[in-house]
């Protein structure tokens, strides 16, 4: 990547921006709309941000960005309070964890972890969700959504690759 693409790494750009963006976009999945009898497909789109916020670079207004985006989506999709949140940082706490490990992994490396997260996320969600209701939620509608989540993981490379150099204190 050459050095004219990195940028400073104002919260509002990092954070702020593609949290805004994801809740536009979820917001406009979430509308009932169809096209030709089906409906739009419901990724989780904060889980490229949430992956990419923990790869870029530790901070303190990461999981507070990750807290408001899990409040947007539990209030958007009806789920109790705190449930996607919980359900977020989680994985986002781990892959920090784990970043270390993951400087200079390969692109398909990358997307194993994404996909990884991505599990863990939504293993969460499905646990919660059985604990909540007492029946299990439909294994094949969990499937399509992870599907989609996963095919997001450009998206999170995108964001990685645009501001994972403009720092040079982690560098």
């Amino acid at each position: 990547m050459s050095t004219t693409a990195a940028r400073g790494l104002a919260p509002w750009r990092w954070l702020g921006l593609p949290m805004l963006l994801v809740m536009i976009v979820t917001f406009i999945f979430a509308l009932p709309l169809r096209f030709w009898g089906l409906g739009l497909p419901e990724p989780l789109f904060a889980m490229p941000v949430v992956f990419a916020w923990a790869v870029i670079r530790p901070s303190m207004l990461g999981p507070v960005a990750i807290l408001v985006l899990g409040l947007f989506l539990d209030f958007l999709w009806g789920a109790p309070t705190g449930f996607w949140p919980v359900c977020l940082l989680l994985p986002y706490g781990v892959v920090l964890a784990a970043r270390s490990i993951l400087a200079g992994q390969s692109q398909l490396m990358m997307w194993i972890w994404y996909a990884l997260a991505t599990v863990m996320a939504m293993g969460t969600g499905y646990l919660f969700t059985m604990l909540h209701t007492q029946s299990t939620p439909d294994l094949v509608t969990v499937g399509w959504q992870f599907l989609a989540t996963v095919v997001l993981y450009p998206f999170a490379n995108l964001l990685i690759e645009r501001f994972e150099d403009a720092d040079v204190r982690f560098r």
